[in-house]
Formats: structure tokens, sequence, C-alpha cells
């Protein structure tokens, strides 16, 4: 078992570096080499669709990413608003189903996206890597053909000085089985390679249909949405502008209290009647106040007098007569 195994690794070994050595020779211009100008033109034609499609699966993961994140903040904000709108405002049940309306939406939107457009981008973008593997393996046996070819030419060539019928027999089998299993797989290759290549156009019309079919079908649905709630709101305020939602207003006490119940308003005559009532007091106040003032001017008059009247009194006790 291990000598086997031992073997196969010698012989795996001696293949690479055979292939090193004619690839060395090849790029060196010392050999020749095959060369097949459709399967290049196949091959060049194999590596621009594979870089396309590798492109195109990559943007659109990027897109369905972009895609849900918008999804989910979409989602939010319709909760945002219909937390916003209050109970007690004209369409506010019809909101709360638009928005529901809205997330459905998206939700079928993202689901078509990921369905029936990314998992068929995929599934074509995964057949590449197989067909790339069988061209390396093509380009190896090649080379394997190469080298054989330029062996049993220098055998046929010393064949003149030494023949060796073994060597030449032995040589001209390994050839033609490195001929056979290279164009074997040739042959697959140039039936494949351009059979894929020409899928790709019916592959992008299914593809590209889905895509554009979906995104029409939710913008035109979720405009119809947007539409109503644009309704609502124009409702809402054609209501406002004739003030269905302004709060009556509540005076403060004035009596120094801390009582805020509303007062009904007093009628015009009632108004009238309390200014009259203020005006009769303030004149009696004001006739009572000139009434006291008279009052204390006689008081301050006959004060006056006592204090003259005593004046003379003591000025008569007190006269010295004349001559004395």
């Amino acid at each position: 078992m291990a000598e086997s195994k031992g073997a196969l690794i010698a012989k795996s070994v001696q293949k690479h570096a055979g292939r090193a050595k004619e690839k060395l020779l090849q790029n060196l211009g010392k050999v020749d080499r095959t060369l097949d100008d459709i399967f290049e033109e196949h091959l060049q034609n194999f590596n621009r669709q594979h870089q396309q499609a590798t492109r195109l699966q990559k943007e659109f993961n990027n897109y369905i990413r972009c895609i849900r994140a918008v999804q989910t903040a979409s989602k939010t904000l319709m909760e945002a608003i219909t937390e916003v709108y209050e109970s007690s405002w004209s369409g506010h049940d019809l909101l709360y189903v638009q928005a529901q309306n809205m997330e459905m939406l998206w939700q079928d939107f993202s689901h078509k996206l990921g369905d029936q457009v990314l998992i068929p981008i995929n599934t074509y973008t995964n057949q590449f890597p197989e067909v790339r593997k069988k061209i390396e393996k093509r380009g190896r046996k090649l080379v394997d053909y190469d080298s054989q070819r330029h062996s049993f030419q220098n055998l046929q060539a010393n064949a003149a000085k030494r023949r060796d019928d073994v060597k030449i027999t032995k040589g001209r089998e390994q050839l033609e089985e490195a001929k056979r299993t290279y164009e074997v797989l040739n042959s697959e290759l140039h039936d494949e390679l351009p059979a894929l290549y020409d899928s790709r156009v019916l592959f992008y019309v299914n593809n590209l249909q889905t895509l554009f079919s979906a995104e029409q079908l939710f913008h035109s649905e979720s405009s119809k949405v947007f539409l109503e709630l644009e309704a609502i709101t124009d409702k809402l305020a054609t209501e406002s502008q004739r003030g269905s939602y302004k709060k009556p207003a509540i005076k403060p006490a004035t009596n120094g209290g801390t009582d805020t119940l509303q007062r009904s308003p007093e009628t015009p005559e009632k108004v009238n009647n309390n200014i009259e009532e203020k005006k009769q007091v303030n004149d009696e106040k004001q006739k009572d106040q000139d009434k006291d003032k008279e009052i204390d001017k006689e008081k301050d008059v006959d004060k006056k007098d006592i204090e003259k009247d005593n004046q003379m009194k003591n000025e008569e006790v007190y006269d010295i007569p004349v001559g004395k």
C-alpha cells in the first residue's frame, strides 16, 4: 500500500516536471506547440462570459442586501408614522391598513427577487468553475501530447544511428494515448463552449424580464398605497383648517386660588352693571375722603383759635402797668 502510494507520488512529480520542461522549451522557442485558433476564440468568449456573469452576481447580491435594508427601514418608519398619527384623527384606521399593505408589498418584492432572480443567477454562474477545470485539464493534456510528440520525434531521429524498435514502439503508444486523451477533451470543449456562450441570451432574457416585471409591479402597487396615504393627510389638513382639532383654552382663576375650572362668559349687560357699581363705590369713597378732609380743616381752625385766646389771656395777666 505504501509502495503503491509512493509510486503514484513519484509518477505525479515526474509528470509535473515533464510539463514544466515542455512549457519552458516552448516559451524559449526551442520546440513548437500545437495551436487551435478556433478553441482560442471559444476560450476568449468563455472568459468574457464568466467575468460578466460574476459581476452580475456580485452586484445583484449587493442589490438584494440593500433592498432588505430598505424593507426594514420602511417597516420601522411606517410604525413610527402610525404611532404619531393619533387615534382621534381622521383616517387613523385606514392609515394603519395602508402601512400593513406596504409591508406586504416589500415582503413579496424581496421574496420574488431572491427566488426568481438571484437563485437562477447563482445556478448560471456556478457552471463556470466546472468548465474552467475542464479547460485547465485540456491544457495539461495538450502539453503532455506535445511532450510525447517531441520525444517520439527524437526517437525517430536517433533510430538512424541506433535503431531500438522497443523504444520506438513504446514511444508511439504513449504518443497515441496522449493524443487520444487530448482530442477527447478538446472535442468536448469545442461542443460545450459555444453552447454555453449561446445560452447566455435566453438566460438573460428570462432573468431580466423577471427582474423588471417585479420592479414594475412593486413600484406600481406602492404608488397606489402612497396615493391613499396622501389622501388621508389631505383630509386631515382640511379638517384641521376648520378648527376640528383645536383644544378649548382654559383661563386661570383671578381670586388668588388654584381653581382652574372654566367659567361661562359674562353678558354685556352684566359687564356694564359691574362697571356702574364699581363707579358708584369709587364715588362714595371719594366723598368720604373729601368730608374727612373738611373735618380735619375745621379741627385745625378751632385749635388755632384756642391757642390764640390762651396767648391773649397770658399777655393780660403779666402786663406791667405803665410807670411801674
